[in-house]
């Protein structure tokens, strides 16, 4: 079963972090990746970009309207992300609470309806 594991931190604070200790992450992170890769558990992980670099897309009543900006009220803005494919939720929350985000932000892990079941009436009655 694949599953989304959603990285999220407080960017102000990251940015707070001395280079040293940024380093320190940026490694725990690529050893992580290397961990999963090895487990063949990994499907795909990206790092994003600041929040301030978001585009926000809303259609209400037919109309589009696009904002610059994420324009969710939250104190953590989602900083990355890793499609891990494992047999099921505990290993899923293993692999996210060793995840070096768990330990500064929190890791939401959600599983992903197959791309074959999206156009299923089990899916559109999820909503």
């Amino acid at each position: 079963m694949q599953y989304m594991l959603l990285i999220a931190a407080n960017e102000a604070e990251e940015q707070q972090i001395p280079d040293a200790e940024m380093g320190q992450m940026i490694a725990a992170y690529g050893a992580y990746t290397q961990a999963l890769i090895q487990a063949g558990a990994l499907v795909s992980g990206e790092r994003l970009r600041e929040s301030t670099k978001a585009t926000t897309v809303r259609v209400r009543e037919g109309k589009t309207t696009v904002l610059d900006g994420p324009y969710a009220e939250a104190k953590e803005q989602l900083g990355g992300f890793y499609i891990i494919d494992v047999a099921d939720l505990d290993a899923a929350l293993h692999w996210a609470a060793r995840c070096p985000g768990a330990a500064y932000g929190s890791i939401e892990v959600r599983p992903i309806w197959p791309t074959e079941k999206m156009s299923s009436p089990e899916c559109s009655n999820a909503g």
